[in-house]
């Protein structure tokens, strides 16, 4: 943390911190249980505050890559076949966001795999659909 007031990543930073050294090691198994709950939900939140621009930026850049703003406007225009013949492309995009937001919810919920999908999570790369990071 720099000098001044800490920014609200490295207080939840702090918080998960807390909760997985000194709550999860509580010989009370309630508490150790909720610490550890508590601890993932801290996680979850970490990973939104740093990833979660990045993951939502990614995603616009790619539906623009069909000639649409949102999930709204993309099953529209499947609805319409404007993107008939271009299956493959949609359901990479769609996976890629799925995998995105699995990665920012819990990363282990992902099979290897699928981790190819993963956008911003790791310094702020941003993989296209099929790339590994």
């Amino acid at each position: 943390m720099a000098r001044g007031v800490p920014t609200t990543i490295e207080l939840v930073q702090a918080l998960r911190r807390f909760l997985e050294d000194e709550v999860r090691s509580s010989a009370d198994d309630r508490l150790s249980y909720m610490g550890r709950v508590a601890a993932n939900v801290a996680g979850t939140v970490e990973r939104e505050l740093t990833a979660g621009p990045a993951l939502a930026a990614r995603h616009r850049e790619r539906l623009a890559g069909f000639g649409v703003a949102d999930e709204s406007e993309l099953a529209n225009a499947i609805r319409r076949g404007v993107l008939e013949g271009r299956r493959a492309e949609v359901v990479d995009v769609l996976l890629a966001d799925v995998a995105g937001k699995l990665g920012s919810w819990n990363p282990d919920y992902l099979e290897p795999s699928d981790r190819r999908h993963l956008t911003g999570l790791v310094d702020g790369a941003a993989a296209e659909p099929g790339e590994s990071l």
